[in-house]
């Protein structure tokens, strides 16, 4: 485990920024999941430390050699734990990372999934960002770095980026505590389903492909009863996604919900 100092950042200015309170690992019950996902070196870990005052608390997920970091924090007089998912490029699943992150934003069904991405590069981090709305009603973009995109002349418009991706896009620096309240408000509106998101979605025009999803997924219903997000699980068995073949073939597909709820399960402790 790594060592957490929650009195050295008690005394910060920003603190109790607003309604936040940083409540560490010290969470206890909770009413709603909050994931953090995104590209590495978005400035993730950042926003994480910001909201729950830790310095970074980790343990592994079940099964899994990969290292996850979660606390709490609280606003509006709501409680939420936050999951800081794995650093990935994309949730295709051809790495540890990958298949982490993904299995938690699909079989979690967390609350609210919010998208870290760096202001200076958001054409790169787009991969991600199309790839968890696939799977996803209820996400926020966190458009981090903001004060170096300025320094660099890199100018976004937040608003048309909104509008084009169907959820809420709000900008940061999370180092210096900026448009961190504006963040929150905007989890909280999510999260109680305040604020509707209405993801950008790829269409296929193939009728045939669309049939044959729609017939994969009544199938892997009868084999899985309950098991959430069917559409995209028949799209990834249709392009040949071999992790999710071998847990279709293994019967460990229904395993995956499972394995999500006792890391929910382990955070709670």
């Amino acid at each position: 485990m790594v060592s957490t100092d929650l009195n050295s950042c008690a005394n910060c200015p920003v603190h109790n920024m607003g309604n936040l309170k940083k409540l560490g690992i010290d969470m206890g019950s909770f009413d709603y999941v909050v994931a953090l996902a995104g590209n590495p070196n978005t400035g993730k870990s950042t926003v994480f430390n910001y909201l729950t005052g830790l310095r970074q608390h980790t343990g592994n997920w079940p099964g899994k050699t990969v290292t996850r970091a979660e606390g709490g924090f609280a606003y509006d007089d709501k409680k939420f734990k936050l999951v800081d998912l794995p650093g990935t490029y994309s949730l295709l699943s051809t790495s540890t990372d990958e298949e982490v992150a993904r299995d938690f934003i699909l079989f979690g069904q967390p609350d609210v999934t919010v998208i870290v991405v760096d202001a200076t590069r958001v054409e790169r981090n787009l991969n991600l960002v199309l790839q968890i709305l696939e799977i996803t009603d209820r996400a926020v973009l966190c458009l981090n770095l903001m004060d170096e995109a300025r320094r660099n002349g890199i100018k976004v418009d937040d608003r048309v980026l909104a509008k084009e991706l169907g959820i809420p896009v709000v900008p940061v620096s999370a180092r210096q505590g900026e448009g961190m309240n504006e963040l929150l408000s905007m989890i909280e509106e999510v999260a109680t389903g305040k604020y509707v998101c209405k993801p950008y979605r790829l269409k296929s025009k193939s009728p045939k492909l669309n049939i044959a999803i729609e017939k994969l997924s009544r199938e892997i219903e009868l084999e899985f009863p309950g098991l959430p997000n069917l559409h995209w699980v028949a799209l990834r068995l249709l392009e040949g996604d071999q992790s999710i073949i071998d847990a279709i073939r293994s019967g460990d597909l229904g395993n995956l919900k499972k394995d999500v709820i006792l890391s929910n399960a382990t955070i709670e402790g």
